[in-house]
């Protein structure tokens, strides 16, 4: 049953809606005479530290999150939390590692930097994967579940939802690009942090708060629920070797070389604003655990204990949904809706600003070298129109999945592999040559097709398809990402023996001989040094995996 709307949460809702569509166009008019690509696409390198982060947060946690962690943590506890957590190592890497070369190499684009690493075939593949996977992952996936919580919650209907949202979102990303995307992402990870502490702290109170439901978890022999990292015997899908040997592969290509995320990196003002973003996220990343995932956790004991009555959740899909209609007293679902808009409306526009930026520099000036900015800044913004169309096209399809945030890891699973390979060979092994990599790309990326295409014709006609090796099937997908890793390693390396670098090669030296020579720019004084600062996020997540273990 549909909750009725109190005139003030429609005000709520509205009001958001006009201020954050307000918002992204002045942020996108503040500098109308500027009209080069620069300023457009990577918001003429203004961008600081905290608005970097933040955006960075706002970029990663879209309504898919919101709804998919509370989802999984109803189904299985804390377990996801590790896509929350393992993050933060992985933020680390980018700041230490990969920022210095982005920035020094000035590059607008991540498949720009793997042509000045690599060659122009490597930028080229690079490009279409990334644009393929910003229009699936970030802009199909968000849509396929936002709609779901505001249509269950509100009544909206779906198309109208996803017109409207995709409407208002490129209203301001079309016109304002970057500097409008990452304002408006600033004061939208504010509003979803606020909406889901709001959220949790009703949940916690209806159970009474982390001793009851400790307590009621051991009663019922489900303590494993409040671990992050758990055995094979226990969780077959997410072990936790699978956890520590597959994430990175995820993470690596998610955080440090997928141009959605680090666009906003790329924009950065200086080198040590661009490595203080990514650590002040990785702090932020601390808290979806608590806020996204705790809650659905919360409501799977509030249920259990007849806390809600005449109840049934049939498809966990809905629990954000009927969580929001159970434990929000009338008067704050406008805050609840804002939330969810801000990270749906925060996901999309991200994704449409990178698309158009990869469009524009490493496919259209390919051809069109001469293009003059004022056109291409005109390409960009039909690109960012396009990505939308082509998102919402998908959202039938996606519909299909059960549970959208497994679905959504486990097809960046066969994705992602040969990507974190070339970046990190490329980083950090000089002799990795440009042959080597532009025949990884694509070795590995048939590789990963091909598992994908095995694992789903498999589950839909496992009688048809019986040659195909039980272990394949049975295998955690985080763990077969870590072997198509493996394989990616072991081909370029082997190749980069037999095809070397040539002498025009890399001309820039993108790479560090010796990890430590990442450390030896100069950073900020006292606390600020991001080797500091990078040294306390490691402790402080690490003592959180001891904790939660």
């Amino acid at each position: 049953m549909l909750q009725k709307i109190s005139p003030f949460d429609v005000m709520v809702i509205v009001a958001y809606l006009v201020g954050i569509v307000a918002v992204g166009c002045v942020a996108g008019l503040k500098r109308r005479s500027e009209r080069g690509a620069s300023h457009y696409f990577l918001a003429a390198h203004s961008l600081r530290w905290p608005s970097i982060g933040m955006a960075l947060f706002a970029t990663n946690i879209s309504c898919l999150h919101l709804v998919s962690l509370a989802q999984a943590g109803f189904d299985s506890g804390l377990l996801m939390g590790n896509f929350e957590w393992m993050a933060g190592f992985t933020l680390i890497v980018l700041s230490l590692f990969f920022v210095p070369f982005y920035i020094r190499s000035k590059v607008a684009t991540l498949p720009d930097f793997l042509e000045k690493r690599y060659c122009r075939q490597c930028r080229d593949w690079l490009a279409i994967v990334s644009m393929a996977a910003a229009i699936i992952f970030h802009i199909a996936f968000p849509l396929s579940t936002g709609w779901v919580v505001l249509h269950g919650v509100f009544g909206i209907e779906k198309w109208t939802c996803i017109l409207v949202i995709c409407g208002l979102t490129s209203l301001y990303t079309v016109l304002g690009g970057l500097a409008a995307v990452v304002m408006t992402e600033t004061i939208q990870a504010l509003v979803l942090i606020a909406g889901a502490v709001l959220i949790t702290a009703f949940a916690w109170m209806k159970v009474g708060g982390w001793d009851a439901m400790a307590s009621a978890l051991a009663q019922s022999g489900e303590s494993v629920r409040l671990t992050l990292l758990r055995s094979p015997s226990v969780e077959h899908e997410f072990p936790w070797f699978a956890v520590f040997l597959g994430y990175p592969v995820l993470g690596i290509w998610y955080w440090c070389a997928d141009q959605t995320i680090v666009q906003r990196v790329l924009g950065a003002k200086d080198e040590n604003h661009a490595r203080i973003g990514p650590l002040f996220c990785a702090v932020i990343k601390i808290l979806p655990v608590f806020i996204f995932v705790l809650p659905g956790l919360l409501f799977y004991v509030i249920v259990r204990k007849g806390m809600v009555s005449g109840l049934e959740v049939g498809n966990s899909k809905e629990v954000y949904g009927i969580m929001i209609r159970t434990l929000l007293p009338p008067g704050l679902f406008g805050v609840m809706a804002a939330a969810l808009m801000a990270a749906l409306m925060g996901n999309l526009a991200s994704a449409a600003n990178s698309i158009s930026t990869m469009f524009s520099y490493d496919l259209w000036k390919r051809f069109r070298p001469d293009t003059p900015e004022s056109r291409l800044v005109l390409i960009g913004r039909v690109a960012t129109f396009l990505s939308f169309v082509l998102g919402i096209a998908l959202v039938p399809l996606l519909d299909l999945y059960k549970s959208i945030f497994s679905a959504i890891n486990e097809v960046i699973s066969y994705v992602a592999p040969p990507i974190t390979c070339v970046f990190v060979l490329g980083v950090f092994w000089g002799r990795a040559s440009a042959r080597s990599a532009k025949w990884t790309m694509w070795v590995g990326s048939a590789l990963g097709a091909a598992a994908f295409a095995a694992k789903t014709l498999h589950a839909w006609k496992p009688d048809r398809l019986q040659w195909i090796p039980e272990f394949f099937i049975d295998m955690p997908f985080m763990m077969l990402t870590f072997y198509l890793f493996v394989a990616c390693v072991a081909l370029q390396v082997t190749l980069s023996f037999l095809l070397p670098k040539q002498a025009h090669e890399d001309p820039e030296r993108l790479f560090w001989n010796r990890p430590s020579e990442a450390l030896r720019s100069a950073g900020w004084r006292g606390f600020g040094d991001y080797r500091v600062l990078a040294v306390v996020v490691f402790c402080v997540m690490t003592g959180l995996y001891v904790v939660f273990r």
